[in-house]
């Protein structure tokens, strides 16, 4: 699900998981009426993906005369906050946070680069409303985003990867490739357990999370 984890992680808020985009946007607009799931998703990414930033609550300028002509601006709700560019490399996801532009606290900071790591999208994910998942054309009951990301790995019965015999019978019997791969994660998971106990750096423990995350992804 790496795509569309990627697509999601660009088009929903990093900080409160609300949809860049709104009905104030004719384009969403038509787009949530889509009846195709997937033609509404690709649709709403298209939308959300250049915002930058997730719009928030206008505030009333008090000192500024009310003009009635114009028509007010719409509230979009969201938080505020500036939305990172997700970039994918390989198994690893990375968020590229710039300023923008007339930001002149922030103007001239270097542009800050970090990966997006799978609990830090599990809580973006958490973050949706279930009238966001639908307006994505997304399920609540079938395919809500969190699930996208593995935390429970189920374990297949021994009938289902049975041991295999060598020489006709005769010789000692060897595991089905599921259960040496079953076997590599459970190594994997313990060194990630171990490092994080023992308090191991930082870029250690990285190291061994993106090893446990291809012997996942292989076995899948």
């Amino acid at each position: 699900f790496m795509t569309k984890i990627k697509k999601l992680l660009e088009t929903v808020c990093h900080n409160c998981g609300k949809i860049l985009v709104d009905e104030s946007n004719p384009a969403f607009a038509d787009a949530v009426r889509r009846r195709d799931p997937k033609k509404r998703f690709d649709m709403v990414w298209r939308l959300c993906k250049p915002k930058m930033i997730c719009e928030t609550t206008m505030a009333l300028d008090d000192e500024a005369p009310s003009d009635k002509t114009k028509e007010p601006k719409h509230d979009h709700g969201g938080c505020g906050n500036i939305q990172p560019e997700v970039r994918r490399e390989g198994l690893r996801l990375t968020g590229t946070w710039k300023a923008q532009k007339g930001d002149e606290e922030n103007e001239g900071q270097q542009p800050e680069k970090k990966p997006i790591t799978p609990q830090m999208a599990l809580n973006i994910f958490r973050h949706i409303s279930t009238e966001d998942i639908k307006r994505m054309g997304l399920s609540n009951d079938y395919a809500r985003p969190e699930w996208m990301i593995i935390t429970v790995l189920p374990v297949p019965p021994p009938p289902v990867r049975p041991s295999i015999s060598v020489d006709g019978g005769n010789g000692p019997r060897g595991e089905d490739d599921l259960t040496y791969k079953l076997g590599d994660i459970i190594r994997a998971n313990g060194n990630v357990r171990r490092c994080e106990t023992e308090g191991s750096p930082a870029h250690v423990v990285n190291e061994f999370e993106q090893l446990l995350q291809f012997h996942v992804a292989t076995y899948m």
